[in-house]
C-alpha cells in the first residue's frame, strides 16, 4: 500500500469495519450464551448452528486483531507524512518571510510554534481516525441500548457530559498556559545549548560560567514546572469529580439490567449483550469526549501554525516584474535614501545619495553603526528603503523580479554560514544549480585559495566539514572564509558584494587573496566593506560614512591629500604598525 491510500479511504473503511465489530461480538456472544443456559438448564438440544456462532465469533476477534494492526500501520504512514509535509511547508514559507522578521523575538516565538506543531501535533492525526471509530462504535452500541430502553442511554449521556465539559475548560487553560510561557521556554532551550555546546565551551571553562548558566536553567525550568504542575493539580481533582459521576451513571444501568435479569425479564444471554453494550458505550462515550477534547486542545495549538502561515513578506516581487538586464549598463543609484529598521524610529541612513557605476569597485568605510551593513542590505534587496529609492539602470530596483535579480548578485558576509556538510557541497552553496559541476567548484576553490585547505583534508571534496556529524572535521577561521570566498568565485553574478572577507585571515593569506581582487571583480560591480586600509585601497573609490551620510569619497591618494576623516582613520591605523 502506498501512503496516500493508507491515509485517507483505506484507513477510513478499515476503522469503519472495526468500529462494528465490537457489536457483532456482543450478538454472537449473546446467542451462545443462551444456547449454553438452555442446554444446560432445561436440557435443551444445542441449536444447530452453534458451533459456526462459535467460529463467527473467533473469525470476528481474529478480524478485529489483524484489522487494528494494519490501522496502526496506516496511522504511521500518515503521521510521517504529516511531519514531512508540515516540515516542508515551514521551510518554504520562513524562506519567503523578510528579513527583518528573523530580528524580531516574537517572530522567533511564532517561529518555534510552529515548528513544535510538526511534530508535537503528530497524535491529533491519529485521534482524528480514533474519533471516527468510536463514534461509529458508540452510535451502535447505543442503539442496541435503545432498542432495549430508550433511558438507559439518556442516562449515560447525561453522566459523560459533565466530563467532557471538564476536560475542554482545562484545554484551553492549557493552551493559554503554553503560548504565555513560549518566550521562558525559548531561554531555557538557549540555555541547554549554552551548557553543551562546543561554540561555548571554552569560555564556560576559562569564566566558570557553568555554575551561573545552570543556576539561571534552574530558575526558569523551576518556574515553568511550578506553573504546570499548579495547573495539573487542578485538573486532577476537577476531573477525578466528574469522572465519579460517570462511573455512578455507568453501575447505576448495570445493577438495573442485573435487576431485570434476576427478574426473570431478560435472558442471561441479554444480560450479557446489555452489560457488554452499556460497558462498552460507556467507554466510547467518555473516550468520544476525551478524543474531542484533545483533538480541540490540539487544535488551539494549530493556531500558532496557522498564524505562522498567514504571515506575509513586504519585499516581494510585483506581477509582471521586469528580468535584470545583462548586462548592467547605467549602474546602481540611491537617491535621497533614508532608512530605519521596522519596529525602531532611529534613523541609520539619511538622504543618502551614492552611485555605483558598472565594473566599478567602490570601498565603503567607517565606524561601526554608520549605514556600512544597511547599505548591503538595500542593495541586496534584503529590504526596502524607508524614504527615497534605489534604481538599477534607471529602474527602481521593487520594479525587477526578485528571485531574478538576486541571481544577479553574490554576497559573503563577515559572518557567513559554516555549513556542516561535505566541502564541496560547501562551495556549492555560493551557485547551487552548479553543485554537479565539479570543475567548476574546484576552480573557484583555487581562485580563493581554499583548494590547500582541501587538499589536507583526509577526505578532500568530500570530507565532511564541522563536527556537527560524525567524521566531521572542523577548520580554522581563515580556512572556513576561504572555502566562503570559493563561493563567491563560483557565482557568475554582475554584482559582488564582500562584507568583511577576509577578517579571519592573517597577513600573509590576506595579501594572497587580494592579489586576485582583480580577478574576482573583472567586469563586475563590486561593494567592499572592510576595516583594513590595505584591502580598502584597492578600490577604484572609496566612500566614507558617518551619522547615515557620506561624509567624502575619492581614491585612497585624493583622501590622503584631502586630510580629512580617511586621512584620520588611515594615520590611526598605520600607527599601531610603527
Amino acid at each position: 500500500w502506498s501512503s496516500d491510500v493508507c491515509s485517507s479511504d483505506l484507513e477510513l473503511a478499515l476503522r469503519a469495519v472495526v468500529a462494528v465489530v465490537p457489536l457483532g461480538l456482543l450478538a454472537v456472544t449473546r446467542l451462545i450464551i443462551d444456547a449454553v443456559v438452555a442446554h444446560v438448564s432445561h436440557g435443551s438440544a444445542l441449536r444447530p448452528d452453534f458451533w459456526m456462532l462459535v467460529v463467527v465469533e473467533f473469525s470476528l476477534a481474529v478480524a478485529a486483531t489483524l484489522l487494528n494492526r494494519v490501522v496502526d500501520f496506516c496511522d504511521t504512514l500518515l503521521a510521517d507524512k504529516f511531519a514531512r509535509h508540515i516540515s516542508i511547508r515551514i521551510m518554504e514559507h520562513a524562506s519567503r518571510l523578510d528579513l527583518f522578521c528573523y530580528e524580531d523575538p516574537s517572530f522567533q516565538d511564532k517561529l518555534e510554534r510552529a515548528r513544535v506543531q510538526a511534530t508535537d501535533r503528530l497524535g491529533m492525526i491519529r485521534q482524528m481516525g480514533q474519533l471516527v471509530q468510536q463514534v461509529i462504535t458508540t452510535a451502535t452500541l447505543a442503539a442496541s441500548i435503545l432498542f432495549f430502553s430508550p433511558w438507559l442511554l439518556l442516562v449515560l449521556i447525561a453522566c459523560v457530559v459533565p466530563a467532557f465539559l471538564g476536560e475542554s475548560h482545562f484545554a484551553f487553560l492549557g493552551y493559554a498556559l503554553a503560548f504565555r510561557l513560549t518566550p521562558v521556554k525559548r531561554q531555557i532551550d538557549y540555555l541547554r545549548f549554552l551548557g553543551a555546546s562546543k561554540d561555548s565551551a571554552k569560555e564556560l571553562k576559562l569564566f566558570g560560567l557553568n555554575k551561573y548558566l545552570t543556576e539561571r536553567f534552574t530558575e526558569l525550568s523551576d518556574d515553568v514546572y511550578k506553573e504546570n504542575v499548579g495547573l495539573a493539580k487542578r485538573r486532577l481533582w476537577a476531573t477525578a469529580a466528574l469522572s465519579l459521576v460517570t462511573t455512578l451513571g455507568y453501575y447505576g444501568a448495570y445493577v438495573y439490567v442485573i435487576y431485570e435479569t434476576v427478574s426473570g425479564k431478560m435472558s442471561v444471554g441479554t444480560l450479557t449483550f446489555l452489560t457488554g453494550a452499556i460497558a462498552g458505550a460507556s467507554s466510547n462515550l467518555q473516550m468520544i469526549f476525551s478524543t474531542f477534547s484533545s483533538i480541540a486542545d490540539q487544535s488551539l495549538f494549530l493556531t500558532d501554525l496557522l498564524e505562522f502561515f498567514a504571515l506575509r513578506p513586504l519585499v516581494v516581487s510585483k506581477p509582471n516584474a521586469r528580468r535584470a538586464p545583462r548586462p548592467i549598463q547605467e549602474g546602481i543609484e540611491f537617491r535621497n535614501v533614508s532608512f530605519a529598521y521596522p519596529g525602531t524610529t532611529r534613523h541609520v541612513l539619511h538622504d543618502l545619495n551614492l552611485h555605483i557605476n558598472p565594473c566599478e569597485r567602490i570601498a565603503l568605510i567607517g565606524e561601526n553603526g554608520e549605514g556600512k551593513t544597511t547599505i548591503v542590505k538595500l542593495v541586496t534587496r534584503l529590504y526596502d528603503p524607508t524614504e527615497g529609492t534605489v534604481f538599477l539602470d534607471g529602474v527602481d530596483l521593487r520594479e525587477y523580479d526578485l528571485e531574478d535579480y538576486s541571481s544577479q548578485v553574490a554576497v559573503i558576509f563577515q559572518d557567513f554560514m559554516r555549513y556542516d556538510m561535505s566541502a564541496w557541497e560547501n562551495i556549492a552553496m555560493g551557485q547551487i544549480s552548479e553543485r554537479k559541476n565539479m570543475p567548476r567548484i574546484e576552480m573557484a576553490a583555487k581562485k580563493s585559495l581554499a583548494d590547500s585547505v582541501v587538499g589536507k583534508l583526509p577526505g578532500g571534496y568530500e570530507q565532511m566539514l564541522g563536527r556537527r556529524f560524525e567524521f566531521g572535521v572542523d577548520l580554522s577561521g581563515g580556512e572556513w572564509q576561504r572555502v566562503a570566498l570559493a563561493r563567491a568565485y563560483l557565482r557568475d553574478a554582475q554584482l559582488l558584494v564582500l562584507d568583511e572577507p577576509t577578517a579571519a585571515l592573517d597577513a600573509r593569506s590576506e595579501h594572497q587573496v587580494f592579489e586576485r581582487f582583480a580577478e574576482l571583480t573583472k567586469g563586475k560591480m563590486a561593494l567592499l566593506i572592510s576595516h583594513r586600509f590595505s584591502t580598502v585601497k584597492m578600490a577604484d573609490r572609496i566612500v566614507v560614512l558617518e551619522k547615515g551620510q557620506i561624509a567624502e569619497e575619492g581614491r585612497h591618494e585624493q583622501l590622503i591629500a584631502r586630510g580629512g576623516r580617511y586621512a584620520e582613520m588611515f594615520e590611526m591605523q598605520a600607527s599601531s604598525y610603527r
